[in-house]
């Protein structure tokens, strides 16, 4: 019986590890997905750049922004809205990515 528990315990541990590894890796790609396509208006911590700012780009760390959903949050990415260019070429991974990313810029 130890033996069997030994055997669960150990398949758990390297699938938490190769779980988080691959969860670092898609955040990592989605900051640096965000820094080259949504920072120049909305700011390094989504804030919003001077630029953005006089164009009207919304800061993603309001609740306004925090409380839509993923699905439109990714309808925006994906299509765009007023000034906001659509970025339909983005991967849907990489799309997902910016979602989540973006609910890690809440005050």
């Amino acid at each position: 019986m130890k033996r069997i528990d030994v055997k669960v315990f150990t398949i758990a541990t390297a699938l938490a590890v190769v779980l988080s590894v691959s969860l670092s890796a898609r955040a990592q790609d989605a900051s640096a997905t965000f820094k080259s396509k949504c920072a120049g208006c909305h700011g390094a911590d989504g804030t919003g750049s001077a630029m953005g700012k006089k164009m009207g780009a919304h800061d993603f760390t309001t609740a306004d922004v925090q409380g839509m959903s993923d699905a439109q949050l990714t309808d925006i990415i994906t299509n765009g809205k007023n000034k906001m260019p659509k970025y339909g070429s983005l991967k849907p991974e990489e799309i997902q990515g910016l979602v989540a990313y973006i609910r890690t810029l809440k005050r």
